[in-house]
């Protein structure tokens, strides 16, 4: 019988340094940080790679700055940290939520904001949803230098990324809005969500909506913004029943997806409920705001 190698570890201490290693080793080597997603690879039967550069000792990548319009979160931030970092900060309540809940505590504890982005397969990441809904981009450091890109266009091209590159920070908006996450799980679906909806609204002095934006994650393979909610509910007071039912109606426009935890016919019946969890959410914000 052939024992497989153990992987090799390096560990910069510089985002240039972590780069270069990674393009230098190609498809061999991947970046790694919490690994929290990655030490389960063989019970998906996905091979290790020879090699991981690790980002837990770049400093730059730990931070959470805010120069008062714009929150930058680094890729190795934890989701307990983001949670801690965001209390009382009402306009990114779906983000501090979404970090607060997902997973378990000890996961919270290791499990990073980039990892939980990066991830492949993992359809039910709740901070994508959370930062789809409050307009994040990302920050990617390759060979070529620093680009910088919304997050829906990264998580439909990030299994084509060149080697070398890093997602390195995550840029969210200080918009004047309020906003909210739900998600369902299912006992025998452990910590999986099997649906997930972040929802982030502007408000008049009326409670009327000026303008939202909804993104649904776990219902399909990577999550996505869902615009069709986000106009319907525009023009209109903040109704945690009617968007359920218009949740109903348009729900048609999802392709769900179905997995060991759950069938897609079921995420999608109950993705309305989650809506409406998420809206009513939202609502108390809107009154606490006022």
């Amino acid at each position: 019988m052939t024992v497989p190698t153990a992987p090799s570890l390096y560990q910069p201490t510089s985002l240039d340094d972590a780069v270069e290693r990674l393009a230098v080793a190609g498809p061999d080597a991947a970046p790694i940080a919490g690994a929290t997603w990655i030490m389960r690879s063989p019970s998906r039967g996905e091979p290790f790679h020879r090699e991981y550069v690790s980002l837990a000792r770049i400093e730059e990548l730990r931070r959470i700055d805010d120069d008062g319009a714009t929150l930058t979160i680094g890729a190795a931030v934890t989701h307990a940290r983001l949670a801690q970092a965001l209390a009382g900060h009402p306009a990114l309540e779906a983000l501090r939520q979404a970090a607060a809940t997902s997973a378990n505590p000890s996961v919270r504890r290791q499990a990073t904001v980039g990892g939980n982005l990066c991830a492949r397969d993992f359809a039910a990441a709740d901070l994508a949803p959370a930062l789809l809904s409050l307009s994040a981009r990302v920050v990617l450091a390759g060979p070529a230098g620093i680009t910088t890109t919304p997050l829906s266009g990264f998580l439909a091209g990030r299994d084509n990324l060149p080697p070398g590159t890093v997602l390195a920070h995550v840029s969210v908006p200080l918009a004047p809005v309020v906003s909210a996450h739900a998600r369902l799980t299912l006992r025998r679906a452990g910590d999986y969500p099997v649906a997930i909806v972040s929802v982030a609204a502007t408000l008049d002095d009326a409670g009327v909506v000026e303008s939202a934006t909804v993104a649904v994650g776990s219902v399909e393979p990577v999550a996505r913004l869902w615009p069709e909610l986000a106009a319907a509910m525009t023009g209109r007071p903040l109704d945690a029943d009617e968007a359920v039912r218009t949740a109903r109606e348009l729900a048609g426009a999802f392709t769900p997806r179905t997995s060991v935890e759950a069938d897609g016919w079921y995420r999608l019946q109950v993705l309305p409920t989650v809506v409406g969890r998420a809206v009513r959410a939202l609502e108390s914000h809107g009154r606490d705001r006022t």
